[in-house]
């Protein structure tokens, strides 16, 4: 080597974007779970989503527990680039406010609302399991027809808010086929019943966020 020869992986070059098309993955097949009380467990989840169907992947990602919010503008980024980039889709089956803070929506109304969700991911699921993962599917492929990566976010939340059992999530991961990569976000607390269940555990710990000092979410970056 060279004093002159760059050292980086790419040789200091950039590679060079490839169209994205069907592919299937050959290591998928772990369950992920992301909790704590820092920023960055959803972010995370939509990076993975978003290398994953780079890769031409089918990804579908499912929120529970996020249907908006005064202080969140409907239309989020993430939504706008899902829908430019094939592979990845989503669907919120969230209600409005949050459950317990007293923002004027009804509690009983987000119990109703993250049991439907949690009942839509466990049909994800079990489209999966009639599926081949090891194979590509079209880009378009309905999620109802299988994915490679589903991302189910916030059930970690709904659980710790005891409005779907923990026994239920442990189920639904035992229930996944064996090729399905599972990420499942939210909890300030530690989800314990998926320690020995999950592949990754993550707690995203805050050290200081900006709501602290009355910063509300931000176009952008929270949303």
């Amino acid at each position: 080597m060279t004093d002159d020869e760059p050292t980086t992986p790419g040789k200091g070059q950039t590679p060079e974007a490839r169209p994205i098309e069907a592919s299937a993955p050959e290591e998928f097949g772990l369950t992920q779970a992301w909790w704590g009380d820092g920023k960055g467990k959803t972010t995370a989840a939509l990076g993975m989503a978003m290398r994953a169907a780079g890769h031409g992947y089918r990804v579908h990602i499912c929120q529970l527990m996020k249907g908006g919010a005064d202080s969140v503008e409907d239309e989020r980024g993430e939504y706008n680039a899902i829908a430019a980039l094939p592979g990845l889709s989503y669907e919120n089956l969230g209600h409005y406010g949050w459950h317990a803070l007293n923002d004027g929506s009804d509690d009983r109304d987000h119990a109703a609302e993250a049991t439907a969700g949690f009942e839509r991911a466990q049909e994800l699921v079990a489209a999966c399991q009639d599926a081949d993962l090891t194979s590509p599917f079209p880009l378009d492929t309905p999620a109802d027809e299988g994915v490679h990566m589903l991302v189910i976010d916030e059930l970690l939340y709904a659980a710790d808010r005891e409005l779907v059992a923990p026994t239920d999530v442990v189920e639904l991961v035992e229930s996944k086929p064996a090729d399905l990569e599972l990420v499942l976000t939210g909890a300030h607390a530690e989800p314990a019943y998926l320690t020995d269940h999950a592949d990754l555990v993550t707690n995203v710990r805050k050290v200081k966020h900006p709501i602290d000092a009355g910063i509300r979410a931000r176009k952008g970056t929270e949303y």
